[in-house]
């Protein structure tokens, strides 16, 4: 089963945002990057079933020369092959226009696949559109937020968790899955995958060899302001014998949070 495997470099979760206010875009200078961590789901499932059932798994990006270090650790975890589609903007915050590049990938340089695995969203963006949109646009079945795959044949049966429940959805070959958290844990890299993967070449494809014309992939979302959160205020604390202790707490809840 020949799976394409799509993740994305992200700012590390543990490092310290700063913005730019000026650009309307977060300083890159002095921070973290990694793979997204839902893409870590959708690369370990996809090598769990190469193992189980053959073929060959494909990581695939989209961005700039600095994406290469994530291709990398995938080719370490274990991955057959890397591609990058090199794109020469910045993060845009358009789903659209990320699947649009995807699905023009797909449709030029890779007509025999079975299964398209993305994480569910990436930590840097959180749109959680970009799997959607890819199913749409090449018309094929899709399952988000998954947390158990089976395949049987041409056909597979993805779980969900749904509020109070889980929903089993089948669908034929090829669909789009994307990852949730519990669906595997991933695996570290070895150190002799880590060798390995410093020697594979990575095909590296201008976004202008898919067949677009640069202005036909202009961002559509516009950033008008981009701040970070305010302070986290300090907390308060009442004193005083129980039933005026029980009236500032009511007072406090309904006036100032709003709860009740």
């Amino acid at each position: 089963m020949n799976i394409l495997v799509f993740v994305k470099r992200v700012p590390d979760t543990e490092s310290k945002i700063r913005i730019n206010p000026e650009t309307n875009s977060v300083v890159e200078e002095g921070l973290n990057f990694i793979i997204n961590p839902y893409d870590e789901y959708a690369m370990e499932e996809a090598l769990r079933i190469r193992e189980a059932k053959g073929g060959k798994v494909t990581a695939v990006t989209v961005g700039r020369d600095d994406s290469l270090v994530i291709l990398r650790k995938c080719l370490a975890m274990g991955a057959d092959e890397a591609v990058l589609i090199k794109d020469s903007l910045p993060e845009t915050y358009d789903g659209l226009r990320m699947a649009r590049i995807i699905a023009g990938f797909i449709r030029k340089s890779f007509p025999d696949y079975k299964l398209l695995l993305f994480g569910k969203q990436s930590v840097g963006a959180d749109n959680s559109q970009v799997p959607a949109m890819v199913a749409e646009l090449l018309s094929l079945p899709q399952a988000n937020v998954v947390v158990k795959l089976e395949f049987e044949g041409e056909r597979g049966v993805a779980y969900r968790e749904i509020e109070g429940a889980q929903e089993k959805v089948a669908f034929p070959l090829p669909a789009v899955i994307s990852a949730q958290k519990g669906l595997n844990e991933p695996r570290y890299e070895t150190l002799r995958g880590i060798m390995m993967a410093k020697k594979k070449q990575i095909p590296i494809i201008p976004i202008e060899e898919l067949g677009f014309e640069l202005e036909d992939l202009a961002p559509q979302i516009e950033i008008t302001r981009m701040e970070m959160p305010p302070a986290r205020q300090a907390g308060k604390v009442v004193s005083g014998p129980p039933e005026v202790t029980a009236r500032q707490l009511v007072d406090f809840l309904h006036n100032e949070a709003k709860i009740i």
